[in-house]
């Protein structure tokens, strides 16, 4: 079978330069950070500490580190299933059950969840309660993270089982041209989602109150006036029960745009700075930088699915990664492990995108609001959230989907607004 020799070959290949390029930039990283932990950078001198500034580098390599260690174990797992027989002796076990294709999916895709959430566990379990802890960052209690997993867990099923039913049912059902209708139903799916993740998902997680009446608020509102940007409502997340970092983002669309401040930011920010974050959010709006990006996500999925489509009628596919035989769940799984390894390349261009959209949403802040203000705020929430004011550049080129914050900064003083 040389066609499947070419394609295994392939994979290894791929995950071969795959691991060994993240492995030279987090080098190069730590050891950029570490090269200038010593020194509070020329541009942040007069606001930043050196202790802040160390504080952030060591927060940012021991995170480098405990990544590394994570991702090890994660490329172990992923070989384990793909080219050790992980994924056909599940799949020879869910069969002894005798169940229809779909049923048999179901409990296929509930085992595989079910193993790769134990395995993972000790990750979520030690950057919550040791790496964050160690710095000052954690909130989250046991009980918080146990109540968390099982919200997550009976969500997923709730959400997920019919939506794979769905597809399983669509990829069996509606000939070669399958692959299309799934695409749209899960298009579709994504938009309803969209809408009522703001409303009935995220209070099952958060606490959401509406934010109070008083300086931020009345700055907040004469933002949004000048923007004529209609919001469904403004509210503050409890966030602090979980972590000490602080955001502000907002969610949904069409009529039930709200924006949502975590309860951290508003204890750190003053009401100016507040006003200029919210104006670089609100930038994304306008820029339709939101829509944009999804059009991107769907169509790089109708690619995927058209991929798909081939792979699952293909038994060259199922073979070069070690399943014997064919089914429609199992074309769904292993696409879903080995699209990243042929996706990795896009990476530092998805970045360089984003890192695009940040300085047009900083422009339009610095046009709304005070830019000296959003310099202020980038400042505070780097200390708060000792994020490195030194990645190496390379590496953040690659992954970052902000500009680091040296060059944002330089960038909102160039402007020249306000």
């Amino acid at each position: 079978m040389k066609d499947t020799y070419i394609l295994t070959n392939l994979l290894i290949a791929l995950l071969v330069i795959n691991t060994v390029i993240k492995a030279w930039l987090e080098k190069r990283n730590r050891d950029h950070i570490r090269e200038n932990r010593s020194e509070v950078p020329a541009l942040f001198a007069e606001k930043v500490t050196l202790e802040e500034h160390q504080k952030a580098a060591d927060y940012s390599i021991a995170k480098i580190i405990t990544g590394k260690v994570f991702r090890t174990f994660g490329l172990i797992i992923f070989v384990g299933w793909i080219f050790f027989g992980g994924l056909e002796v599940l799949d020879t076990f869910v069969r002894t059950f005798e169940q229809g294709p779909i049923v048999t999916g179901l409990i296929f895709y509930g085992l595989y969840i079910l193993v790769g959430m134990v395995l993972e566990l000790p990750e979520g379990i030690y950057t919550t309660f040791f790496l964050e802890e160690r710095f000052g960052f954690n909130k989250t209690t046991g009980k918080t993270f146990v109540i968390d997993m099982i919200k997550g867990i009976v969500l997923g099923a709730v959400i997920g089982l019919p939506l794979l039913a769905a597809i399983l049912w669509i990829m069996g059902a509606l000939g070669n041209t399958w692959w299309i209708w799934a695409w749209a139903f899960l298009t579709a799916f994504q938009l309803v989602i969209t809408w009522a993740y703001p409303r009935f998902i995220a209070p099952i997680f958060n606490k959401f109150t509406e934010l109070e009446e008083g300086e931020v608020k009345d700055t907040v509102l004469a933002l949004l006036n000048r923007c004529d940007f209609v919001s469904k409502g403004l509210f503050v997340m409890d966030a602090s029960k979980r972590s000490a970092h602080g955001n502000a983002y907002f969610t949904g669309f069409g009529k039930s745009k709200r924006i949502v401040f975590f309860d951290t930011l508003l204890e750190k920010l003053t009401a100016g700075e507040v006003e200029a974050v919210l104006a670089h959010e609100l930038g994304h709006f306008k820029k339709k930088h939101i829509v944009k990006k999804m059009a991107m996500l769907f169509t790089m999925s109708f690619v995927g699915f058209a991929v798909l489509g081939w792979a699952y009628s293909s038994e060259v596919f199922y073979h070069a990664h070690g399943v014997s035989t064919p089914s429609a769940y199992m074309a769904l799984i292993l696409f879903s492990l080995i699209a990243p390894v042929y996706m990795f390349f896009v990476t530092p261009i998805s970045a360089w995108h984003s890192r695009v959209h940040e300085f047009e949403a900083d422009d339009y802040a610095a046009e709304y609001s005070n830019s000296e203000e959003l310099i202020s705020a980038l400042v505070k929430l780097h200390k708060d959230n000792a994020s490195t004011l030194t990645p190496d550049p390379v590496y953040a080129n690659f992954y970052y989907s902000h500009p680091p914050a040296p060059v944002r900064i330089t960038h909102l003083k160039n402007s020249g607004a306000n």
